[in-house]
């Protein structure tokens, strides 16, 4: 199969992946999660909640669809190949690293996973207010993201070990990988309306 080929094949079934793991994440947790600390706990919990995000969000391409129709006027800024960028080496990756890096180094180095899921449903809500119409995810933003995010950093002020060093490079990684995707699709739709002038 060549790339091209690989590229649709994730696209048509990486939203289908992401329910079955992010209920099998769950389920496992009395099996894995009971020995942990319950912070950890709390950072391995935000990898199945943004599965369950990207359902609601991505089934049947209809974040990408509407972020081109709506956002870009029917202008292609968001493409498929980019949603699988964005969401499976960015979101799953960075979760994981998030979760690794709090096991092994230290539990405010796994905030970025966190803030991720936060400054998500935070911007899915500033977008409906905006728009006054429903988002794709705002749902799984507003029930899963704002709560778990907002519980899991109220929990931090019990660590100790959390510095504010550990929130700013967290908040920094989250808001740079939503800048980066704000960039990415402004700079893709100028190019594509240029070359449509």
């Amino acid at each position: 199969m060549h790339r091209h080929g690989i590229y649709e094949w994730l696209h048509s079934h990486w939203v289908a992946a992401a329910l079955c793991m992010g209920l099998l994440l769950l389920v496992l947790i009395p099996v894995i999660g009971l020995p942990w600390d319950s912070f950890l706990l709390l950072i391995y919990l935000q990898t199945p909640i943004y599965m369950l995000h990207q359902v609601e969000e991505h089934t049947g391409d209809r974040f990408r669809q509407y972020v081109n129709l709506v956002v870009f006027g029917g202008i292609e800024a968001l493409s498929p190949v980019a949603v699988l960028w964005i969401n499976l080496p960015g979101v799953w990756l960075l979760s994981m690293l998030s979760l690794y890096a709090a096991t092994f180094i230290g539990p405010g180095w796994g905030l970025s996973s966190v803030y991720l899921v936060t400054v998500n449903g935070i911007t899915h809500v500033l977008a409906a207010l905006a728009t006054r119409h429903y988002n794709p995810g705002l749902w799984t933003g507003m029930f899963l993201f704002l709560p778990a995010g907002g519980f899991t950093l109220w929990r931090t002020s019990a660590n100790a070990s959390i510095t504010a060093t550990h929130h700013a490079v967290g908040l920094g990684v989250a808001l740079a990988i939503h800048a980066a995707i704000v960039i990415y699709t402004r700079t893709r739709a100028a190019a594509l309306a240029r070359g449509k002038g």
